[in-house]
């Protein structure tokens, strides 16, 4: 039901909430409104009841803090993103497309691979009066799919993501195609390719996970590591096996 109602067209701005939802403004973006979960486990708890099976958690009802330091970026340098086609990968939210798109971007795809993020990024698009792409595909084993630039908030929160992402943006970065990354240092920053280009602190009212973090960072590729210098290191019985690198932080 909740998928459904997020999905519904008739979502609009002067909706506040929807269910266990609260339309509200980022607290390091308040020009950008999102759906955001008073409380996320039990979101995450209500949504598998209701499916019936195992979902992954609900990400994309949490305003991430380092994909607020990255949008906040982006409205303050509209020149990163106007007229070109930007992709947000790991969008969750969409927070970061949505600051792409009210910058100038003549395209924005927000990608996730999660339906649900999908449909809050649909919903909170319509909530912020933006056209946005939406893309369920997994890309990260290409290179940009030919975007002007590419967009990663908050995307290295975890070994086994960072093992897929970065190997992914040093793909796109030998393209030629610039990225900018939004990350508070959760351990899993590669700081021998990517260069600081501006820190945030963390604001009140972020995800209740980062309460313990005090700044966020945007970081912007310098000398790219060669995807092929991330050999996978994982045994052969693990499922996750052929997205581990030997190369991940």
């Amino acid at each position: 039901m909740l998928l459904y109602a997020l999905s519904a067209p008739e979502h609009r701005p002067r909706s506040t909430s929807i269910d266990d939802l609260r339309l509200a403004p980022a607290p390091l973006v308040p020009e950008v409104r999102l759906l955001m979960a008073e409380d996320a486990i039990v979101l995450w708890a209500r949504l598998e009841a209701e499916a019936g099976h195992v979902l992954p958690p609900p990400y994309w009802a949490s305003a991430w803090t380092g994909g607020q330091g990255l949008a906040r970026y982006i409205l303050d340098h509209p020149d990163t993103v106007a007229g070109r086609h930007v992709l947000d990968v790991a969008s969750g939210s969409g927070l970061v497309a949505i600051a792409a798109a009210i910058a100038g971007a003549a395209r924005v795809t927000a990608n996730d691979i999660d339906p649900y993020s999908i449909a809050a990024i649909n919903a909170n698009a319509h909530a912020n009066d933006v056209d946005l792409t939406l893309s369920s595909s997994d890309l990260l084993d290409g290179d940009g799919d030919g975007a002007d630039v590419v967009l990663a908030g908050d995307a290295l929160y975890h070994p086994s993501v960072a093992a897929r992402m970065l190997p992914f943006l040093a793909r796109v970065v030998a393209t030629g195609v610039p990225v900018l990354v939004g990350d508070p240092d959760r351990g899993h920053l590669p700081h021998d390719w990517l260069e600081r280009v501006a820190s945030y602190e963390v604001p009140e009212g972020s995800a209740p996970e980062d309460e313990q973090l005090q700044l966020t960072s945007v970081l912007a590729a310098s000398t790219p590591v060669s995807p092929a210098a991330w050999p996978p290191v994982c045994p052969p019985d693990d499922w996750s096996h052929r997205w581990c690198r030997s190369g991940s932080p």
